[in-house]
């Protein structure tokens, strides 16, 4: 729980942009989607449509914000980069997942926090494909439409389900298959998702029991980091610090307790 003093009205409007934001965001990735994105020979490259409707996405996220709270600062994986005056900031990844909405797998989404005094107080993952908008506000609990989520039950790292993400660089990938294949002989299982954000929730909802991962940037886990404090998970990086593009490590209490001094012995946090 934080220290900061914001006030319950502010977080019910920072909430109620992020939700507005990120539904028409969705709205406008879902339907904006060519079919065949994933196969298309056209004059562009899938990638470059993919890159036009993250950008697009983005400028939405971005006007809006800009339109109902103009004094704030704003973050953006596509390169809004504001500083504002009134002491909250906006992170935003207006497409997480970007491979997955490549392919037409329907684990992408959009990802809304609001920071004050650099503390996330407000976030917001929509996932327009799921038919899921995850949302919570410091201190109010993590929500999925309206069902309040809760992490699992504590349960012993062998029988824990956990969720990781790789690089793209040659080098990470290969250093981060080293640590699953250490890992992976004292947990359930692993799965690999391809979206940071949907990843968090996942373990918000109980549908994971952890998640970790080395290289996110701020946008990919603002959100979702919250959802998944709120519902009862701990997150944090290496022993001692919180997350960062280190290593992000989130999970139920017992979960991490276990995982986080083998994530440490295993070299999780570097290349």
């Amino acid at each position: 729980m934080g220290t900061i003093v914001i006030s319950e009205e502010l977080k019910a409007e920072l909430l109620a942009v992020g939700l507005d934001a990120a539904r028409q965001a969705g709205e406008l990735l879902r339907d904006g989607r060519p079919t065949d994105l994933g196969v298309a020979a056209t004059k562009s490259s899938p990638i470059d449509v993919v890159t036009e409707m993250d950008i697009a996405a983005e400028k939405l996220i971005t006007a809006l914000i800009a339109e109902r709270r103009p004094q704030d600062g704003l973050l953006g994986e596509e390169g809004a980069d504001v500083p504002g005056t009134s002491g909250v900031r906006w992170v935003v990844d207006p497409l997480d997942g970007t491979v997955n909405y490549l392919y037409g797998l329907p684990s992408w989404g959009v990802s809304i926090a609001a920071e004050y005094g650099g503390e996330t107080v407000a976030g917001v993952v929509a996932a327009p494909m799921r038919g899921e908008t995850y949302h919570a506000v410091l201190g109010g609990g993590a929500w999925l439409g309206t069902s309040r989520l809760a992490c699992r039950a504590a349960a012993p790292l062998d029988q824990a389900l956990l969720a990781t993400g790789f690089g793209y660089l040659q080098a990470r990938r290969a250093h981060q298959a080293e640590v699953v294949r250490q890992v992976i002989p004292v947990v359930r299982d692993i799965r690999r998702g391809g979206a940071a954000a949907l990843d968090l929730c996942d373990v918000a909802a109980g549908r994971l029991d952890g998640y970790y991962e080395r290289g996110l940037a701020p946008w990919d886990l603002a959100a979702g980091g919250l959802i998944a404090r709120e519902a009862g998970a701990v997150t944090g990086g290496r022993p001692g610090m919180p997350a960062s593009g280190e290593l992000v490590l989130a999970a139920t209490p017992a979960v991490f307790a276990s995982l986080q001094p083998l994530l440490e012995e295993a070299g999780a946090w570097h290349d």
